[in-house]
């Protein structure tokens, strides 16, 4: 639970808090269009707007150290990958009817139980904590850094090893699409590029 600084409740917010809940529509908006959409460079796009909303999220709750690291890592990293691969496998640009497996219900239902389950724990996990928002920030610089580096190196050092392999992987699924598309276009029996030709005598055409 959180100790509430001030006099105001629920009915006299703060602008703060009017913030919070706007950047929070906001996000829960392009989150909802990133899995609806078929086009998948939109859907990257959206993916960058509920990113960054989560990050002005973290601002409004001055924990500015996983701010900036979300701008940096998801929306700096793994978005740019994700159409870094899309680029490179040349995936369509516009609308994709398989973007859409038609299973929208049984996905909805996963996502409200995994939703549920997520607030039932994190609430059951913090039933009895208590926050003191006059003490010091608890999500600041100093605080979180100590924490990031002296517990949590080594998941930190295997998510950057995790976006390498990603990019190696998205490198060699375009090489072998265009190998692929290479040895289509080119029917066989037909003469490679630099292969000389037999003339009309059935000698090379290159005297």
């Amino acid at each position: 639970m959180i100790l509430a600084a001030g006099s105001h409740g629920f009915l006299s917010p703060t602008g703060v808090e009017i913030a919070f809940l706007l950047v929070g529509l906001v996000t829960l908006g392009a989150a909802v269009l990133t899995v609806t959409t078929r086009q998948l460079v939109h859907a990257a796009l959206w993916l960058v707007v509920a990113l960054g909303g989560l990050a002005v999220e973290y601002l409004l709750l001055t924990a500015e150290f996983i701010a900036w690291v979300q701008v940096l890592i998801y929306v700096g990293a793994v978005v740019v990958l994700i159409l870094f691969g899309l680029m490179l496998t040349r995936a369509p640009i516009g609308r994709s009817p398989d973007a859409d497996s038609g299973n929208r219900w049984a996905a909805l239902t996963v996502a409200a139980a995994s939703a549920v389950t997520l607030v039932w724990v994190v609430v059951d996990a913090f039933r009895t904590t208590w926050i003191d928002l006059d003490g010091p920030a608890a999500g600041s610089t100093a605080v979180t850094g100590a924490s990031l580096f002296q517990n949590w190196v080594l998941p930190f050092e295997a998510l950057s090893v995790l976006l390498l392999a990603a990019l190696v992987g998205a490198i060699v699924l375009s090489r072998k699409a265009g190998a692929t598309r290479a040895g289509e276009a080119s029917p066989a029996g037909a003469p490679q590029a630099g292969t000389p030709q037999a003339g009309p005598s059935g000698k090379d055409g290159v005297r």
